[in-house]
């Protein structure tokens, strides 16, 4: 039998309550209302230079292994941005207990409608953090684990990641066919773990609408 939690935000949650839902690694987060929605405010730590870090909300008490993660995104720059930044915003899943290994897959929406080929080739991403990151793989295989999707920078953007095993696919804004496959997640299929609201380098990330089906169990947290 399906089971359905609902689990309602307030905007008169304490930080206490909210650090027992979320907990930071690398980034700021809030719970904060945007654009007329509950969301998660997640903001990159700017003194991080390296890219693909375990910087995210981290969901407590958490455990996925097979299932499937939506959430409604939208990506703002921080003040400031360099020119290379583009917004980076996704999901970490299987996470381990202490952040040092997980799978990501994140977009880029500030290259979603570029006007240069190349940078819309590169609207999605999947890495496998710590040996793995998008420029290990543009060296060894360039062009499989990144893809185009239809996509801009401050405005709502829905993903949808299912994981099957060494799989995953991801799905933008209701489309039937994934933008992205992956086949072989570095981590195997065996891995679970924690699942982490992930933001990249001067990126400003909001989150609304978390709904994670793992198991035959659907949670929905309404931000």
């Amino acid at each position: 039998m399906k089971i359905v939690f609902y689990f309602i935000a307030s905007l008169l949650l304490t930080v206490p309550l909210f650090a027992q839902k979320f907990k930071p690694c690398g980034v700021a987060a809030i719970e904060t209302k945007f654009d007329g929605k509950n969301t998660i405010r997640v903001i990159a730590d700017t003194s991080i230079k390296t890219f693909d870090e375990p910087t995210f909300a981290k969901l407590a008490g958490s455990n996925f292994h097979n299932g499937t993660i939506e959430v409604n995104v939208l990506s703002k720059f921080i003040p400031g941005a360099p020119d290379w930044a583009r917004g980076f915003i996704g999901i970490a899943f299987r996470i381990n207990n202490d952040n040092s290994k997980f799978e990501c897959i994140y977009v880029r929406p500030d290259n979603g409608r570029a006007n240069d080929q190349i940078r819309r080739n590169h609207s999605t991403q999947y890495f496998s953090y710590p040996d793995h990151k998008f420029s290990d793989f543009r060296k060894t295989d360039p062009e499989k684990y990144e893809s185009y999707a239809d996509m801009g920078m401050n405005e709502w953007i829905k993903i949808k990641i299912v994981v099957k095993g060494g799989h995953a696919r991801l799905y933008i804004n209701e489309s039937k066919q994934p933008c992205l496959i992956v086949n072989d997640l570095k981590y195997g299929a065996d891995s679970s773990g924690a699942i982490g609201l992930w933001v990249g380098n001067w990126t400003e990330g909001y989150f609304s609408n978390l709904k994670i089906s793992n198991g035959g169990a659907t949670n929905n947290y309404k931000k």
